[in-house]
């Protein structure tokens, strides 16, 4: 009689510890693997009931500097791409434009995803009911406008480009720019250590009102193949060096200015213009991203585009800028130097805050039960904290 107590009562504990085993195991492999495992997820790693989980809380402390109408906050498009939609994106050299990229043609989830093959640099992203491009990218169309061509190359490209690879003469296409900015001295010095180690963009065309421009009007700073173990006082020293306000000069039009010819309008009223020209630019851009906010970033392209990825952005903070060491006189060196791309930073930073905070408050308006669950969003740097413990 006490054994079968005793029996009933070890079977017991022992069938605990085994659904105890079996629930540990379970919850220490969603942790490790997420997303391998899907628990009535029918397609990658979150539900819609569980995604607002991965992106952070609106800082309800936010203090805006700028104002921005309505009209510049609100981005959804409806983007059809079985129609005559295409998206350029203009990936400015070190702003994490090439793990975007990827993003674009590997992880959107899509009716007829973009077809990459091992050891080929590009993708093949057709629409799903045609053999035509949706998206005008380095890893889908190659660099076709030239080597990170500017907004005043692809603006002037991309439709030829595009007319001559279909086939085809069409005025109804409609295209969405998009683009990533990041925090200048971060960026500046990103490209010295690219430089340093070989890199150069001397491929790039330039082209601006139908030519490239001449040797005087954009001499080099190095002779020689290359600009490799160049220190960073050379590289700031240079004054023709393009790292200076890469980002405003990149996303303005140029033929404003006249081009890269620097005598047709005084220094003061050129540099006005561009970053003027810029603001405007990125102002009216479908949509646009910034490095230092990769979740941020993923939650605005997926609400602009009704487009939606299928694992999640991550924030490295562990960059190759990050690893630079400075005293405050260089930082502030950089900064002067790159005083236009400071300013655009400044600005794009806040309409980018303002349009987080404007399109999570039109999801939790529309959607009923988003506010409790609002509670428990870890903001981003709580998330980068997770991230770089693992």
């Amino acid at each position: 009689h006490n054994d079968d107590e005793n029996m009933v009562e070890r079977s017991s504990k022992f069938l605990l510890i085994v659904v105890g085993s079996v629930c540990f195991m379970l919850i220490l492999y969603q942790y490790v693997a997420p997303g391998v495992i899907n628990f009535g997820s029918p397609h990658g790693y979150f539900t819609e009931e569980d995604e607002g989980d991965i992106f952070p809380t609106p800082d309800p402390h936010y203090v805006k500097k700028y104002y921005f109408p309505v009209r510049d906050l609100e981005r959804t498009i409806d983007f059809q791409i079985k129609g005559e939609d295409v998206i350029v994106f203009l990936h400015i050299q070190k702003t994490g434009g090439t793990t975007f990229g990827r993003h674009l043609v590997q992880n959107v989830r899509l009716e007829v995803p973009c077809d990459c093959r091992p050891g080929q640099k590009k993708c093949t992203c057709y629409r799903p009911n045609r053999k035509e491009t949706w998206l005008f990218s380095r890893f889908s169309t190659g660099w076709s406008c030239g080597l990170h061509a500017d907004w005043t190359e692809l603006t002037n490209c991309v439709p030829g480009v595009l007319n001559k690879k279909e086939n085809k003469q069409k005025n109804q296409r409609k295209f969405y720019y998009i683009t990533l900015l990041r925090d200048p001295v971060s960026r500046y010095l990103s490209e010295w250590r690219h430089v340093q180690r070989g890199a150069t963009w001397k491929t790039s065309l330039h082209m601006c009102d139908g030519r490239t421009p001449t040797p005087e009007e954009l001499p080099s700073c190095y002779e020689g193949s290359d600009w490799s173990g160049c220190t960073l006082q050379q590289f700031m020293d240079c004054p023709y060096n393009l790292a200076n306000n890469r980002q405003v000069r990149m996303l303005a039009d140029l033929s404003l200015v006249g081009c890269y010819n620097m005598s047709t309008v005084p220094e003061k009223k050129r540099a006005q213009l561009l970053l003027e020209s810029a603001k405007k630019n990125l102002r009216d851009m479908a949509f646009f991203g910034l490095t230092e906010y990769q979740r941020k970033t993923q939650f605005l392209f997926e609400r602009t585009f009704r487009l939606r990825f299928i694992r999640p952005f991550m924030q490295y903070n562990s960059t190759r800028a990050a690893g630079v060491d400075l005293d405050n006189a260089t930082v502030q060196r950089i900064e002067e130097l790159n005083e236009l791309d400071m300013e655009l930073y400044d600005y794009a930073k806040d309409l980018f805050q303002q349009r987080y905070q404007y399109t999570r408050h039109l999801m939790s308006t529309l959607e009923d039960g988003e506010i409790e669950r609002e509670d428990r969003l870890p903001t981003e740097d709580y998330m980068n904290q997770i991230i770089n413990r693992w």
